[in-house]
């Protein structure tokens, strides 16, 4: 007599509702990966912004010839080698000499970070 092996239907069927029931509980943490990748590429520009600037005011506090002038939050993306990325704004605050103030990165899909931004003038 022949003996089959193999997996029944039950067995099978109750395979594909394990895995349905796994995918239902981490889909949602998959789907919100894209806006945490979002919003850490904005802190990341902010964080570029905030040594830009720091760099920049020691550079000028050394000699006024090196730099750029800083006055307002907007003026820090100048002292970003390359510039700002495109898609990316930084919101218009003025910055007093020699002081620093929190400003602000929005990038794209409305994500906001802040940045210390340092007042430098010749």
């Amino acid at each position: 007599m022949n003996k089959q092996s193999g997996f029944t239907l039950i067995e099978l069927v109750m395979v594909i509702v394990i895995l349905g029931v796994l995918a239902a509980v981490a889909m949602p943490k998959f789907v919100d990966m894209k806006g945490d990748a979002q919003q850490a590429a904005v802190d990341g520009v902010a964080g570029s912004l905030s040594s830009a600037a720091s760099i920049n005011f020691a550079a000028r506090s050394a000699n006024v010839n090196n730099g750029v002038v800083v006055t307002d939050c907007q003026h820090v993306a100048n002292a970003l080698q390359g510039g700002l990325p495109s898609g990316y704004s930084i919101a218009a605050s003025g910055i007093t000499n020699g002081s620093s103030t929190t400003c602000a990165v929005t990038g794209l899909n409305s994500k906001t970070a802040n940045f210390i931004g340092f007042g430098i003038t010749p």
